[in-house]
């Protein structure tokens, strides 16, 4: 396959003898307008077969139609000198990586098959019933969570978060969701292990998850964090697992004005203690591009 590409890129066969025009005859104008349709991925494997490729992929035309509309505002979340004289595709490349903000506490990045804008919340940009009291609750470190800690539940009554988050998202449909784990993991001699000791109280009563944006939409969404029945080989098959709960899907139109998106789950029946639970973050991403990611952790 390299030897045929290779031929074809210099007009020749594997053996050296002529076959007339070949890829490097294409002129990098027309390169650069097949590229609009490409992914980010695909131009950059292409880049490699000849000079006019190459060109092409480094193109500001192709890489302006790569980024989001607004990308302006994921670069003002950055020091100016990091993102000065920079060509298009290395901006991309710059927000393909996550861009923190509000003190390290949230990310926004730039997908990079598709140059649509998602982002995370972390649990300390959240408000925890509870969480300076370290009889309840306790900020564990570890290397699962892209903010580098979660905050576990040892056990509470009154169980509740509310979060917040207001940017210029593009225009494009979104799915929220927690990322949570039943149970307090670590590694002990190099494997991970799970510990159920306070892990209750999540199969009786449902949490409850909500949002509402600052136009007026709402969702929400109820689920059992954890299996009544427990099979005898796999036990409890949510416990010891980080799983995503959708609360639902907001639009946007226009990112002017910044959308305020308001995301909470309760669990607040007072008849019973729960506890064993990490709640990491929120994800806010586009509903058919987290629906594809889910298709292929398949």
């Amino acid at each position: 396959m390299g030897a045929t590409l290779s031929g074809l890129a210099d007009g020749s066969t594997g053996n050296g003898v002529g076959i007339g025009p070949g890829l490097g005859d294409i002129p990098e104008s027309c390169v650069a307008k097949v590229f609009l349709h490409l992914t980010p991925p695909e131009i950059c494997n292409l880049a490699r077969l000849n000079r006019a490729f190459r060109g092409a992929a480094s193109s500001d035309s192709v890489w302006d139609k790569k980024l989001p509309g607004n990308y302006r505002d994921l670069l003002d979340l950055l020091p100016p000198e990091r993102y000065r004289n920079l060509s298009k595709k290395d901006i991309f490349a710059l927000l393909s990586r996550p861009v923190a903000f509000h003190d390290g506490n949230k990310e926004v990045w730039v997908d990079r098959e598709s140059g649509r804008v998602c982002m995370s919340i972390s649990a300390r940009a959240m408000a925890i019933t509870g969480i300076d009291d370290r009889r309840y609750w306790n900020w564990v470190p570890t290397e699962e969570s892209r903010f580098h800690e979660v905050a576990y539940l040892q056990q509470i009554w009154w169980f509740e978060v509310d979060g917040t988050v207001k940017f210029p998202l593009p225009a494009d449909i979104y799915t929220l969701s927690f990322r949570l784990h039943l149970g307090r993991f670590s590694k002990r001699l190099g494997r991970r292990v799970c510990s159920f000791e306070h892990t209750h109280g999540w199969d009786i009563t449902p949490v409850k998850f909500e949002l509402s944006t600052s136009d007026g939409q709402q969702a929400s969404s109820e689920c059992c964090l954890d299996e009544a029945e427990q099979d005898e080989l796999s036990r409890n098959h949510k416990r010891g697992y980080w799983i995503d709960y959708k609360v639902g899907e907001f639009i946007v139109t226009d990112p002017e004005p910044a959308m305020e998106v308001r995301f909470s789950m309760k669990q607040i029946d007072c008849t019973h203690s729960k506890g064993g639970l990490c709640v990491d973050s929120v994800y806010i991403i586009p509903s058919d591009l987290r629906q594809q990611n889910r298709r292929a952790l398949k």
